[in-house]
């Protein structure tokens, strides 16, 4: 099986780079990888003492980011590599400051694993969710360093668990440790012979606990609310935007709107801006203008979504109309009321909100007004739903403080 792999992964590396040739995306997953060994040959030294962190996506950086953060505070000589699997979480996080070095996965072939694990030789090596790579697990498990999966989450249905799934089932038996965020979870590892895992919680929950207890202020969204109640909507989708519009469209005036797109390109800004009939302002044109006389504001940068959210009465999160679900937890934190798309299936505090009737579930433009009726017009309401949101992230919290104290342990070792 592990020939079967590493020939698929040849296969899918040429296929890339042909792709590559058509598809801008695809063109910075395959030369963003070109350089990662010269970059990190020439940002550590063979003395250095290094953590490495690996994160499919932004999702997952972010989902990582308070280990990272108690790492540097705990353990200052160490440098810190991060490392992303995607285009869409590198190009965002490549200059932060938060590691020493950040780059690109190089793809999980077995002479790349090799290469990498010796030119970072990490003392400690985690894992951010769904990243299971078997050969640079092997790798790391040939040098006996040890190796966590963090925040993790395994369903019934995974490979893992099938009666073909017995390679990847090896991979994920090369951690030293699996930290879930479920009972489920540990149960379904237990089936299959994988005993060190503890129920650790989800990360989230401490890195939006930190948002919440950040200064949050914006200057331009104090001048804009006023005392105007508000909606933000983040992370939309076109999908979404044919729900909202035709809303802000008919809704009364007393009520503010905050547009948030996933798409920020000029041509999908523009259409958004033409659809709406209220008098509207993109962030990028702010300048000068007398934001309180506006009714709809379009965030067309990145970057300032979650302080927005501080400043909602009430959120919408974009995706569960298109591909998936965006981060429910940044606007719920606050203590405010959520609503979404109907397709959250496989996000379990979406699942869990849902069920609690913090979160609440649209289908269509009708029940969007429905859902936004009943809140405006019932203050009781509004406030005991956003309090379940905030009760929720509260009672969840502390998944970074159990996974550190693992880790102390395991340098002193």
């Amino acid at each position: 099986m592990s020939r079967i792999y590493n020939f698929a992964l040849q296969t899918a590396n040429l296929f890339l780079r042909l792709i590559a040739l058509f598809h801008p995306k695809i063109k910075l997953f395959v030369d963003g990888r070109k350089s990662v060994f010269p970059y990190l040959e020439g940002s550590l030294s063979p003395e250095d003492r290094v953590f490495w962190v690996h994160t499919a996506s932004l999702g997952e950086f972010e989902q990582g980011l308070p280990i990272i953060e108690r790492l540097k505070t705990a353990y200052p000589s160490h440098k810190i590599v991060v490392t992303f699997f995607s285009p869409s979480g590198y190009e965002v996080k490549k200059n932060s400051e938060v590691a020493h070095a950040i780059t690109y996965l190089p793809l999980d072939t077995f002479k790349n694993a090799q290469r990498f694990v010796e030119v970072v030789n990490p003392e400690l090596a985690i894992f951010v969710k769904y990243e299971i790579w078997p050969n640079y697990l092997k790798a790391l498990g040939e040098r006996n360093i040890p190796t966590l999966l963090i925040s993790a989450l395994f369903k019934k249905q995974q490979i893992y668990f099938k009666n073909y799934g017995g390679f990847m089932r090896k991979a994920l038996g090369q951690f030293s440790h699996i930290f879930v965020q479920n009972q489920e979870s540990v149960d379904l590892l237990h089936q299959i012979g994988i005993h060190s895992v503890t129920v650790g919680g989800d990360t989230r929950f401490d890195r939006v606990m930190e948002i919440l207890e950040r200064d949050n202020q914006l200057a331009f969204m104090e001048a804009f609310k006023t005392d105007t109640p508000l909606l933000v909507a983040g992370s939309t989708w076109p999908e979404d935007e044919a729900v909202l519009v035709p809303y802000i469209n008919n809704a009364p005036s007393h009520f503010k709107y905050v547009l948030a797109p996933h798409n920020i390109k000029a041509d999908h800004i523009n259409k958004l801006k033409e659809s709406i009939h209220k008098k509207t302002v993109l962030y990028s044109q702010l300048r000068n203008k007398s934001l309180s006389q506006y009714d709809v504001l379009i965030l067309d940068t990145i970057g300032l979504l979650t302080k927005t959210y501080s400043y909602a009465d009430i959120a919408y999160v974009g995706g569960g109309f298109a591909t998936g679900l965006h981060n429910t937890l940044e606007p719920a934190v606050f203590g405010i009321p959520v609503l979404i798309g109907s397709n959250y299936q496989g996000f379990k505090e979406a699942e869990d909100l849902v069920e609690e009737g913090g979160v609440l579930v649209v289908n269509n433009p009708e029940e969007f007004k429905s859902n936004m009726d009943r809140l405006h017009s019932d203050q009781e309401y509004l406030t005991r739903t956003g309090n379940i949101n905030g009760s929720y992230v509260i009672k969840n919290k502390g998944a970074s403080i159990r996974i550190m104290e693992h880790i102390h342990g395991l340098l002193k070792s």
